[in-house]
């Protein structure tokens, strides 16, 4: 049984607990904690209603449901989609990092809201680094010609590559751990990823626009080829082209 993400996540857009929910639809509260905690699906009437009060699809909800699976056509490693960075909750962050026990990556050019919303992100990522988890991670290269023009297409000026360098100063204390390798890249970042386990964050870029105002999509790897396993390929091409700092 797995953490229903999308159930978590409305509830969380609708500003409403689980009990709240059960109050409105007429349920136990445990049976809604159990709805999101284990991923039971409830009977098609019930789940219906609380569709309804949370302003969601059903068949988005509780994908292996009759009218789910009618809908679907095939698994999506879509869990769900916001319009833009600034409106993702950062406990989405906080899920994918906190729950990945195998591997975490992280691709952007900076990313400084993390550290700035997560003051305590490397010491995270150090003892996710001692119980075994690879981590992974590729910060913009400040000297990289494609950073200066991101930094123009952007109307960003030369901060992009200062704020290159903050992200490599929060990094650098962990680049001696074992278990954590620190890159830089000067790729064409089309999308910042962020990559724990079997789910994913992807921050799309769009040209002219800085990352926080641009869409941002939860995927989690339901099928072979799938959404999920495309940008995880481009995580790895990357990879190929990254180099540790100074090199």
């Amino acid at each position: 049984m797995a953490v229903n993400e999308r159930l978590r996540t409305a509830l969380l857009n609708r500003g409403m607990t689980g009990r709240q929910l059960a109050e409105i639809i007429g349920v136990d509260p445990k049976t809604v904690e159990r709805w999101v905690n284990i991923g039971r699906t409830p009977h098609p009437a019930i789940a219906h209603r609380a569709a309804l009060a949370l302003r969601e699809d059903l068949a988005y909800l509780w994908p292996e449901t009759e009218q789910g699976r009618r809908k679907r056509q095939g698994a999506s490693d879509l869990v769900v989609a916001y319009p833009t960075r600034a409106t993702a909750p950062f406990d989405l962050w906080r899920t994918v990092f906190e729950q990945a026990e195998q591997e975490i990556g992280i691709l952007v050019y900076a990313a400084i809201f993390i550290h700035e919303s997560w003051p305590d992100f490397s010491e995270l990522l150090a003892a996710k680094a001692q119980t075994g988890c690879r981590i992974r991670i590729m910060l913009g290269d400040a000297d990289s010609p494609v950073i200066r023009t991101r930094g123009q297409e952007e109307k960003y000026g030369h901060g992009i590559e200062a704020r290159c360098r903050v992200a490599l100063m929060h990094y650098r204390p962990l680049m001696k751990r074992a278990g954590i390798d620190v890159r830089v890249h000067g790729t064409t970042l089309y999308n910042s990823l962020y990559k724990g386990d079997d789910q994913m964050i992807v921050n799309a870029h769009v040209f002219g626009m800085n990352a926080y105002g641009a869409p941002v999509y939860h995927l989690r790897r339901t099928e072979e080829g799938g959404l999920y396993d495309v940008y995880a390929a481009s995580f790895e091409a990357a990879w190929e082209q990254s180099q540790r700092p100074g090199e």
